[in-house]
């Protein structure tokens, strides 16, 4: 279904003349999404994706997890368009600001629009990333998976500087396109080196040699006892030359490697604040949330399946030694930042720290906890951007003293821009103060709940250290999240002038009903710059994090099942 919306897609962007269709374009790809929504829904009722279903010759495996987190992506790519199919409503009816309001009206436009022509290939990009990641995440063969990730990275590297009149957003897609080519060299010498040493391409005959290594040694061993005394030793040196499980854990080291580039985990994640920062913000919520899923989704069943061997270290450490360094950069880092996408981006690194420590016990309960932190922790982000789009609207009508470099793609850059937002909107501040309280893990939130799971599971599993480290790591990051808060809530921004009608207004006496109606219709017009669908989302999304512990047993028992699933497979 993608792949053919894809070419209709392609086929109108063709014929079209006129540059003012990007509405319609947009409103159609969310057509087309919603209905290969319900067409994976549908799937999920067959039986036999519990066991998995190989389709293409063994080249992919459909499983319950991958068609569930298709239908989440799904969803996801749906409301992120929404972000350009809908004009800001009532504009016209802003009467209170000292300029002419048929000036304003253009620049709110100009920013809300991001330039028409600029953007009409957006949905198509976005279709061909979803055929990439839907892809990768079923992938069962290392030539599919090394095709789906590159389909997939290379709609994000055109996603990025699809904005050409930027400097700073072609600046970072060329930086985001030289360095995950790096990272794709590393994936591709991975693959090669298996496949050198196996033979074999398939996932499912790598992970059976790779899990029948101990039992082979185990057998050499035995021979070699009944050898004369003086053979023993010419054997021995001969088996560490060959050793199996040594070609296999550098194999898979290096391939690890690469895609912890690809999900900017740290100590390879000196790419991910610039690239974020200069990337307008709508391309950034895209980047910073599609990417990681079906990345993440594909090293579950890799970890999963290919950490048998018990050797004295496996190629499983080396993400475990990341997670580390995740939760300790992303937190410390970040206490510094003055731009809130490179705080934003810092952010992300230590959360993927709790991800891929989650990932690496393998366990059925660490299983859940990583499905659940996945999920929630997309769905936050994709609530912190979506308000701070919409921050972007208040902070470009309210323009103050502040000289950026790209007010067009990203008119709130620095923390400080937030300050006073609660003066603006107090719907919109209450909503961001719900999100942050929820990256910071702050109970009854659902971002709680999943930092719990994952600290349950590690736990239980005998990590002290790293539980120790989660655990202060989380109440740190606290700090840089609550200053936003404080911003918001208590600070006035003295740069916005106040308007001369309410000044004005403010002269009479206030016991009069009628004047009391009157200033309350104007600061109500005020908040009347986001759609309809805008506020929808934000308010949906808002109340899925703040609402969840009323009925958790929907999200949590789906992430048990399929765990189970995956351990029975």
């Amino acid at each position: 279904m993608l792949i053919l919306s894809s070419c209709f897609i392609l086929l109108i962007n063709a014929v079209t003349f006129r540059r003012d269709k990007t509405l319609s374009h947009n409103r159609i790809t969310s057509v087309i999404l919603l209905y290969s929504t319900f067409l994976a829904l549908n799937g999920l009722h067959m039986t036999c994706l519990e066991t998995g279903i190989g389709i293409y010759g063994g080249l992919f495996l459909i499983t319950s997890i991958t068609q569930n987190f298709v239908v989440f992506m799904l969803i996801l790519s749906f409301l992120i368009l929404q972000l350009i199919s809908f004009y800001p409503r009532h504009l016209k009816d802003i009467q209170i600001d000292t300029r002419p309001i048929e000036n304003k009206v253009k620049e709110i436009e100009k920013y809300a629009l991001i330039g028409e022509s600029r953007i009409i290939d957006f949905p198509l990009v976005i279709l061909y990333i979803l055929i990439g990641a839907v892809c990768l995440m079923s992938s069962c063969d290392l030539i599919t998976m090394f095709l789906c990730l590159e389909l997939q990275s290379y709609g994000l590297y055109i996603l990025s500087t699809i904005y050409r009149d930027s400097e700073l957003a072609t600046s970072a897609g060329l930086t985001y396109f030289l360095l995950g080519g790096l990272s794709s060299c590393f994936i591709l010498l991975g693959a090669a080196l298996l496949y050198v040493n196996t033979g074999l391409t398939n996932f499912d005959g790598i992970y059976i040699l790779y899990n029948l290594t101990d039992t082979m040694i185990a057998q050499a061993q035995e021979s070699i006892i009944s050898l004369p005394e003086y053979q023993i030793k010419e054997t021995w040196i001969k088996s560490d030359e060959i050793n199996p499980i040594q070609t296999f854990d550098l194999s898979l080291l290096i391939l690890s490697v690469g895609y912890l580039f690809k999900v900017s985990s740290a100590p390879f994640h000196f790419w991910s604040p610039d690239v974020y920062d200069s990337l307008p913000t709508l391309v950034t919520c895209f980047v910073a949330i599609m990417a990681k899923i079906s990345i993440f989704i594909f090293l579950l069943d890799f970890v999963h399946f290919a950490s048998g061997a018990k050797t004295v270290f496996t190629w499983t450490d080396i993400l475990l030694l990341s997670s580390f360094f995740s939760l300790i950069i992303g937190t410390v880092v970040g206490l510094v930042q003055t731009r809130i996408k490179r705080l934003f981006a810092y952010s992300t690194i230590s959360h993927v720290g709790f991800i891929l420590l989650a990932l690496t016990i393998n366990t059925i309960e660490s299983t859940q906890a990583f499905l659940f932190y996945l999920m929630q922790y997309s769905l936050s982000n994709l609530n912190f951007f979506f308000i701070l789009l919409s921050a972007g609207y208040y902070i470009f009508y309210y323009k103050g003293q502040y000289k950026l470099t790209d007010e067009i793609g990203s008119p709130l850059q620095l923390i400080t821009q937030v300050k006073g937002l609660l003066n603006k909107n107090y719907m919109l501040s209450i909503s961001f103060a719900i999100t942050l309280f929820s990256f910071a893990g702050i109970p009854p939130l659902i971002g709680f709940f999943g930092k719990q799971l994952v600290l349950s599971a590690a736990l239980d599993k005998g990590y002290y250290f790293m539980a120790l480290i989660a655990i202060i790591t989380s109440v740190i990051g606290a700090v840089y999240y609550l200053g936003i808060i404080k911003l918001i809530f208590f600070d006035e921004d003295k740069d916005i002038p106040k308007p001369e009608f309410i000044e004005y207004l403010n002269e009479w006496n206030w016991n009069n009903i009628k004047l009391q109606w009157i200033k309350a219709k104007i600061i109500k017009k005020k908040n009347r710059l986001l759609s309809t669908s805008l506020s929808l989302m934000i308010s949906i999304l808002t109340l899925i994090i703040l609402l969840f512990i009323l009925s958790p047993s929907v999200w949590l028992r789906n992430s048990s099942l399929l765990a189970l699933l995956l351990f029975n497979s």
